[in-house]
């Protein structure tokens, strides 16, 4: 008799087929949502496939899963199934720190099948997606040799594709609008995607709950069909340090995991948005991603940070030298304490990149703490991942010690397993130090930070940080990321440029940085980007002398209890209304066309409002950083134009 397979929750038998949506039809099982517009119908004939419908139409036409393992053998040939189960659930959770909402609903149906020869696999329908994942219930270390995980689709629809050439990569790279077909077996990019449908809709994949297994990358099928398809790093057997940041793999293994045999594997995940705005809207990798690890998460203090390393250090109008120093960092400091920064990072160059206990000597630790601590100030200090995971119990031990507030972690770029658990090991030995981590040059988020919400936010993006030495943040790039790479979660774009371009004025300077786009479309990435970690990115003395950009940025908040996208199209302009507390926070994008939207207050309560809105100034065409600040009086269902310049941005804070 064949063993059961782990449960990840008790399962709640309901009396009605309609109300669990579960139903079989000799082989084929047919699991839809609770709002009964998603249906997943799985054959089991000498293969395993799904196809997902919208509302009757097919958006995922027949694919087939399966897992291979050592010796050959694989899960989902010649299935044959042991026993069913359903499940409906509906249940509400307040998470420790609040992205998109104060209140994360989670509604889902549930189909499992176990299969003989001690796996399974568990399907859930929610009203915004699709997930599954394979179990197994095997005694000892197993290994897998492969997963094929298949997303086909019914027509040869266009996809936002970040292609690169290597497993070894910061999992930072622009999206080309390309065919499906076009895609060959040996291209491949990163998750999340997002399919255009012809139909309006999109249809994005990526995963959840990554944990002891590799990431998955999507590589096409074969040329001119519209399929894709997971693809996964290789298990690392030897790895080689080329220089103090960077190991690359030496030599790969013929599998892509070793685990255990009773464990559930990754969710597979499939978004389905009706608008391009529900992209934004979702948190549908929260809400697969395994539960809270930690019984205490009030010490966990979102907020603003200052930071020092796009800037280059750039302090202007003082009486000393600035740069790598003591007297640079105080100014930090205090310049974060006078506009209620929680936190200041000290970025590369604080201390050796291959040992964390060697101070710069230009730097005085005990005074930089002591000024920290005086004036409520955080201190979060950069580490190479390497010099980290060689130090991992001491380095942490000595940053509690000093009343460090945080770690940023840098130059990962991997996700095969052993670099995944690196991840999963960090975020718990700062966990029990109290200690916040900002994941850099990393894959993208799979739902770890709600297990450890002490993790804030994570790269895994190509951020502001390319406008040093490139031309690739546009802002029509800016108005890809927030519908496909934050789908997966939060991410550190560091915004906040105060040197401001047209794409026509534009320089990559390194120590002299601008952004391409208006002043007023950085301020409104406070509100349209998602980061409970945010940073500043420009100098303090840079922000000093625009007062009036300041009162927004110090008031703007980093967690959210509502978001609403008023408005939008990928790649196109959004406007997103976010609300914290009694207050609501709007900003608006477009990429380098000018646009006028027009958008409704429905979302305002009763009573009279006033909004201090910062818009494009009558000359930001041509100079981007020309802006104008006005204060207007509205109530609910007010309409408000917004006229946006090329590259142009829109922000108000609404109050009582």
């Amino acid at each position: 008799m064949a063993r059961p397979l782990l449960r990840t929750a008790a399962p709640v038998f309901l009396l009605s087929f309609f109300l669990t949506g579960i139903f079989a039809r000799g082989k084929d099982y047919v699991l839809v949502s609770p709002g009964q517009k998603i249906q997943v119908k799985i054959a089991v004939t000498d293969r395993i496939r799904y196809s997902v419908s919208w509302t009757g139409r097919e958006v995922i036409s027949p694919s087939p899963v399966s897992m291979t393992l050592g010796g050959n053998l694989v899960l989902g040939q010649n299935p044959k199934i042991l026993n069913s189960g359903t499940r409906s659930l509906c249940e509400k959770s307040m998470p420790a720190v609040r992205e998109k909402r104060a209140i994360v609903t989670d509604r889902f149906n549930e189909l499992s099948l176990n299969f003989r020869g001690d796996y399974g696999i568990i399907w859930r329908a929610y009203d915004d997606g699709v997930a599954y994942r394979f179990l197994t219930a095997m005694k000892g270390k197993i290994q897998i040799v492969g997963e094929e995980a298949t997303f086909c689709f019914p027509e040869n629809e266009t996809v936002f594709f970040p292609f690169i050439k290597s497993f070894q990569t910061p999992f930072e790279a622009g999206y080309a609008s390309v065919p499906l077909g076009d895609i060959g077996p040996g291209q491949f990019g990163f998750a999340p995607v997002v399919v255009n449908s012809r139909s309006g809709m999109k249809i994005a994949i990526t995963e959840s709950d990554l944990f002891d297994y590799p990431g998955m990358f999507l590589a096409g099928i074969e040329r001119g069909r519209p399929a894709l398809a997971g693809k996964f790093a290789p298990f690392p057997l030897e790895e080689k340090q080329t220089r103090d940041r960077t190991v690359v793999v030496a030599k790969e293994a013929d599998y892509i995991a070793e685990t255990a045999g009773r464990r559930a594997y990754p969710w597979r995940v499939i978004v389905i948005a009706e608008k391009d705005g529900n992209l934004i809207e979702s948190d549908i990798v929260y809400r697969l991603a395994r539960p809270v690890a930690l019984k205490d998460t009030a010490w966990i203090k979102p907020g603003k940070v200052a930071w020092d390393w796009w800037n280059a250090n750039n302090i202007s109008g003082v009486d000393f030298k600035s740069g790598l120093n003591t007297e640079t960092y105080l100014s930090y400091i205090d310049f974060a304490a006078k506009f209620g920064l929680e936190y200041v990072i000290l970025d590369e160059g604080w201390s050796s990149p291959a040992d964390l206990f060697q101070v710069n000597p230009e730097i005085d630790m005990a005074t930089l703490l002591a000024r920290a601590k005086d004036k409520d100030v955080g201190l979060i200090l950069w580490c190479v991942w390497l010099t980290l995971d060689r130090q991992l119990e001491s380095a942490l031990d000595m940053f509690a010690l000093w009343g460090v507030k945080g770690i940023k972690v840098d130059f990962m770029d991997r996700d095969d397993q052993k670099m995944v658990n690196f991840y999963w090991q960090t975020a718990e030995a700062a966990a029990k130090r109290h200690l916040i981590v900002d994941f850099h040059g990393a894959h993208k988020p799979t739902g770890m930070r709600r297990a450890y919400p002490n993790v804030l936010t994570t790269e895994g993006v190509m951020g502001l940080e390319y406008s040093k030495w490139s031309s690739s943040i546009t802002p029509e790039h800016d108005l890809l990321i927030p519908f496909i790479r934050m789908l997966a979660g939060p991410m550190d774009f560091t915004p906040g440029a105060m040197r401001n371009a047209q794409e026509k004025q534009f320089r990559p300077i390194f120590n002299v940085p601008m952004s391409q786009g208006t002043r007023c479309h950085q301020l409104a990435m406070y509100v349209a980007y998602e980061s409970p970690l945010q940073m500043l990115c420009d100098a303090p003395s840079a922000y000093m002398k625009e007062p009036e950009a300041m009162e927004f940025l110090s008031a703007v908040p980093t967690t959210w209890d509502e978001t609403i996208v008023l408005d939008a199209r990928i790649g196109d302009y959004l406007v997103v209304a976010r609300k914290n507390g009694e207050d609501w926070y709007l900003g608006a994008m477009t990429d380098g066309t000018p646009r006028t939207l027009e958008i409704e207050t429905k979302f305002l309560g009763s009573g009279a409002w006033t909004a201090d809105i910062y818009r494009d100034g009558a000359n930001a065409a041509r100079f981007a950083s020309d802006f104008k600040k006005e204060k207007k009086t509205m109530t609910a269902g007010d309409k408000i134009r917004i006229e946006l310049a090329p590259g142009g941005g829109w922000a108000a804070r609404i109050r009582k």
